[in-house]
């Protein structure tokens, strides 16, 4: 009964008040972008380079080559970006882009 309390009043804070859904909620955070694993961010998130494979595998791609970028989502899930040409407009407002 506690913890379903206290993830009510959470909830309820979080959204009437930007500064708890700041301390609240995350942000999608870049791991991988044009070949380049980004350890420093990698480390802040906690992920390793078998998880981020891991992620590329289970989308069917055999080559990091093919692989534009791969994002830890703010519910834990790795989104992984084919390689394109051009600006990788999806990545807007995804923390630590270098775009």
């Amino acid at each position: 009964t506690t913890l379903i309390g206290l993830q009510f009043i959470i909830t309820w804070l979080s959204v009437r008040s930007a500064r708890v859904r700041q301390w609240v909620k995350s942000e999608p955070a870049l791991l991988f972008y044009q070949g380049e694993m980004l350890t420093k961010s990698m480390k802040y998130e906690r992920v390793t380079e078998k998880e981020i494979y891991a992620a590329v595998r289970a989308q069917s791609i055999a080559s990091m080559e093919n692989v534009g970028a791969v994002v830890l989502e703010t519910d834990g899930s790795f989104t992984v970006l084919p390689a394109i040409s051009g600006e990788a407009t999806a990545l807007n407002g995804v923390e630590h882009a270098r775009l």
